[in-house]
């Protein structure tokens, strides 16, 4: 089963129903105890760093989150969830992330609009399990003002233009990662979700 990690911030129905069309069981997960059970999770989210990681912790979550990644259990993060994947983020001041990937949430530059809504084309720069199938170049659908910039450039599969050139997608062993909705993302974005429930880890 994969369990979409529910903090209040993302859109849950949406990434379950994405799910659904390409049968593959999903529920919401709320508790540790949901958390630790399942076979994958999902960390979607929309809105700010700093309340996201406030909302894992209040909700006892955080630990249960990480310790059950850290065993082996694949996570995909989704736009703020692939942003909660690093260490810290600058969004409103300084705010620590859960560090299952190393790197920095940086804003994206005052020279293009921001935020980025709408659709871009992605570069696959390195095979992935995750990208799988993708076509180099396919549209996917974007909403976002930060972007991250990992330590280890190694685990950037795929990535995207927006005034300046940021990772799109990593993936490093069973931790998963897109800025972009694969589930507002069409056919391209089903196989990004197909390729998650399937991926061996």
């Amino acid at each position: 089963m994969i369990g979409i990690v529910d903090i209040g911030m993302g859109n849950l129905q949406s990434v379950r129903k994405a799910f659904e069309r390409i049968d593959q069981p999903a529920r919401t997960v709320e508790t540790a105890a949901e958390i630790t059970a399942a076979d994958r999770l999902v960390l979607p989210g929309v809105g700010a760093f700093g309340r996201a990681m406030e909302e894992l912790t209040a909700r006892g979550l955080r630990r249960p989150l990480v310790d059950t990644v850290a065993a082996g259990t694949p996570l995909l993060g989704i736009c703020l969830g692939l942003q909660l994947l690093f260490d810290r983020s600058e969004e409103h001041g300084l705010h620590e992330g859960l560090a299952l990937l190393a790197g920095d949430v940086r804003r994206l530059p005052d020279t293009v609009k921001v935020p980025h809504i709408g659709w871009n084309n992605l570069r696959i720069v390195r095979p992935g399990r995750l990208l799988a199938g993708v076509p180099d170049g396919a549209f996917f659908y974007f909403v976002q003002s930060y972007f991250v910039e990992p330590v280890d450039g190694g685990c950037v599969t795929g990535t995207t233009d927006h005034g300046r050139t940021f990772a799109a997608a990593v993936e490093a062993k069973n931790v998963f990662g897109v800025q972009f909705h694969p589930e507002k993302s069409q056919d391209a974005g089903l196989r990004i979700l197909e390729n998650f429930g399937r991926a061996s880890c």
